[in-house]
């Protein structure tokens, strides 16, 4: 199996946003959680499912961490049952919807899949657990997860999830070639990443690629989020921040110094063939970089430029079919998942990163010399984003990766980009309305 395949089947979680909610037609009788009386403590056998979309190393890391609960709250059992990729366990969330009693206690889930069923009261008001002392933490500050990445998982307001697992944008770089080509500082704006892209597309001959970018729907959005633009049915595509952000892309694909990852879905890829000298991607996906690239160079991270960063990954989502006990139970398994003990072993794992904040800037999790971020993390962390959620928002974020897939291929071929901008905007705007 090529090296990319490898990376877009493993990577994919980390990299995957929101996604299309599914209509519901049962469970808006279900009882509030904030009305129910939260039990105290477990007392008779209580079985929590929870379906999950974690591969390899992940979903071993999770099963030892779910064994290490089970351990020290023999009377819950927790019932991993994994779903596949983010697509299956979209799709399955989905058609469960329809029939409300089958589904898990908690899953993962992007916020954007239960836009429906939030509206639909089927899911559980995580706030009054927060706030319990004895299943929760009294408060969500007392929590210590990042309070951006808790606005992340909220839905209209509302705490519905609690943030689980969590990647950012970072900047990936040959430092081997920085070198080489009297690069002295890495890149922190913009401007600075096209005149380094530039100036090594020139001093190689044409033959390295300066940067690219995985995300282009992270590209856009966040390129508007750093013109002070938020992500929302009032952006117009075809306006002079909107066509700022095209345009610097798509004038360093005319001139050679940027390029997209195309086919290959990533540029880890191209960047361990040192095709290409720096990209912009998942942090979670510097284990594949670090495998792609061994000992041909030095590679190094760095906060994406620019002042915001996409915070992406899932969050945990609780149903309200089930029993006080077993939501009592189920938010005690999430309260250990997310703990700093549970937090630093997930995190040195698996490469996402820590939700919560005591691990961000502990000795134990800065000193990890396995890997890159843990040391940059903290700054890399200091402007989070996430695309909001709101109805159609999923749609016309997903749209967002085609329409600037056919900007740029128009751009690579020497062409105009105005049509395709304004044909753009007819997409972008009916993903919105549909």
């Amino acid at each position: 199996m090529k090296f990319s395949k490898k990376l877009a089947m493993a990577a994919v979680a980390a990299l995957a946003l929101v996604g299309t909610a599914a209509c519901s037609n049962g469970g808006s009788n279900s009882s509030s959680s904030s009305s129910e009386k939260i039990p105290s403590k477990i007392t008779k056998k209580t079985t929590v499912v929870f379906w999950n979309a974690m591969p390899g190393v992940q979903g071993s890391t999770l099963k030892q961490l779910t064994n290490e609960f089970e351990k020290k709250n023999p009377k819950i059992n927790v019932k991993l049952e994994n779903q596949g990729d983010y697509n299956d366990l979209q799709a399955k969330i989905n058609s469960t919807l329809q029939s409300p009693n089958n589904l898990p206690t908690i899953t993962q889930a992007y916020p954007g899949w239960l836009w429906n069923a939030a509206q639909n009261k089927m899911l559980v008001n995580m706030t009054p657990y927060i706030n319990n002392k004895n299943v929760g933490w009294g408060s969500a500050k007392a929590s210590g997860i990042r309070t951006e990445l808790l606005d992340g998982a909220k839905i209209k307001g509302t705490q519905y999830g609690i943030p689980f697992n969590k990647s950012i944008e970072t900047l990936t770089y040959n430092a081997d070639m920085f070198k080489k080509y009297g690069i002295k500082k890495v890149p922190t704006t913009m401007d600075e990443l096209k005149q380094v892209s530039e100036t090594i597309y020139k001093k190689s001959n044409h033959k390295v690629v300066g940067a690219g970018f995985d995300s282009l729907s992270n590209y856009y959005t966040l390129g508007l989020k750093n013109e002070g633009v938020n992500f929302s049915d009032k952006v117009n595509f075809s306006g002079a921040a909107s066509k700022k952000v095209i345009n610097y892309y798509a004038d360093g694909i005319k001139k050679g110094y940027f390029r997209v990852a195309g086919s290959e879905h990533y540029l880890s890829g191209p960047f361990a063939n040192e095709k290409v000298a720096m990209f912009i991607g998942t942090s979670a996906g510097e284990g594949f970089v670090k495998q792609g690239v061994g000992n041909k160079f030095t590679y190094d991270v760095a906060p994406r430029p620019g002042k915001y960063t996409m915070q992406q990954g899932t969050d945990i989502y609780m149903f309200n079919h089930a029993t006080a006990d077993q939501k009592a139970a189920a938010f005690k398994y999430i309260k250990f998942l997310v703990s700093k003990s549970s937090q630093l072993k997930w995190a040195n794992a698996t490469g996402y990163i820590p939700v919560n904040e005591s691990v961000v800037t502990s000795n134990e999790y800065k000193n990890n010399k396995s890997t890159k971020l843990p040391a940059k993390l903290e700054d890399s962390m200091k402007h989070l984003y996430s695309v909001p959620v709101s109805k159609n928002s999923n749609a016309a974020y997903q749209q967002l990766n085609s329409i600037m897939q056919n900007i740029l291929s128009a751009a690579q071929k020497g062409q105009n980009v105005n049509s395709q901008i304004n044909a753009g905007k007819q997409k972008f705007d009916a993903a919105w309305k549909q």
